[in-house]
């Protein structure tokens, strides 16, 4: 995405993140305030792909951190719900041909794109949410997680943000991935293209992955490469007082038709009644 209209607004918000008594200056409040909202209509995001490979923008990041500063607690009522809170939720909801179910949630300062679906779970400020990716039930996408088109998150899925340090890369979850019931993605781990990961799978930066597809196992961290199925396992680990099985991940192979076949469903999930 294009930076160079907001130079002047990124410039304000480097040196507020530096010295907080800039804050004070209606210039800077209002520079924040214009990157979030850029975030919120999708003109910004907290990360971009250039040249095949993810930069993160630490200066979008501070403006969001900034903007939990200079929003003022409010209460805000929803129909039957009432919160107290600095960010309110996003709105207009039918205009930008976004289906969330109740008590389903999108913060403002969030991009989800047209065709998406959020059932009764969280999206919050700074993330970016592609068309046609399902947000199952109870699955939250933490702050500046950024995930492709086509994903499906599967109920309870945890995908972590990644807010603070700012220069830290965010949870990136890539185009027509597929991520089993209760599984979660944290501390900026990336998931390539039309990955599969099996329910219940725990990824950390530093939780091994092994390809055991091989004569010899191959271990990755931080990443699943495209295409990838990935499912829960465990290795032993020896420690004073005896071995022990710590959890892993196993690579077990890649994703074929009979995979595309068992995740079909989500297409039918993802069709509702309005023109999107």
């Amino acid at each position: 995405m294009d930076h160079s209209t907001f130079q002047d607004a990124k410039a304000l918000i480097e040196a507020a993140y530096e010295d907080r008594t800039q804050l004070e200056q209606n210039a800077t409040k209002d520079a924040v305030r214009t990157v979030v909202d850029a975030i919120d209509r999708g003109v910004l995001r907290v990360c971009d792909k250039v040249d095949g490979e993810w930069v993160t923008h630490a200066w979008v990041k501070q403006a969001i951190l900034l903007y939990f500063v200079v929003a003022e607690m409010a209460v805000m009522e929803m129909g039957p719900f009432e919160f107290f809170d600095k960010i309110p939720l996003k709105k207009n909801l039918k205009e930008q041909g976004v289906r969330v179910v109740p008590p389903g949630t999108i913060r403002y300062g969030s991009h989800v794109e047209r065709g998406a679906v959020v059932m009764p779970g969280y999206v919050n400020i700074g993330a970016y949410v592609g068309g046609g990716t399902m947000v199952d039930t109870w699955a939250t996408v933490g702050s500046c997680a950024q995930i492709g088109k086509g994903v499906h998150l599967s109920g309870g899925v945890g995908i972590g943000g990644v807010l603070e340090p700012a220069q830290a890369a965010p949870v990136i979850i890539e185009d027509n991935a597929f991520i089993g019931s209760r599984s979660i993605v944290v501390e900026g781990v990336r998931i390539g293209e039309e990955a599969v990961l099996g329910a219940g799978v725990v990824l950390t930066a530093s939780t091994p992955i092994i390809d055991v597809t091989g004569e010899e196992e191959v271990i990755i961290k931080g990443q699943v490469p495209a295409r990838s199925v990935v499912v829960p396992g465990s290795r032993v680990k020896s420690f004073p007082s005896g071995d022990y099985h710590m959890p892993c991940a196993l690579l077990i192979g890649q994703r074929r038709e009979s995979t595309d076949q068992k995740t079909s469903l989500n297409d039918v999930l993802r069709e509702f009644a309005i023109q999107v």
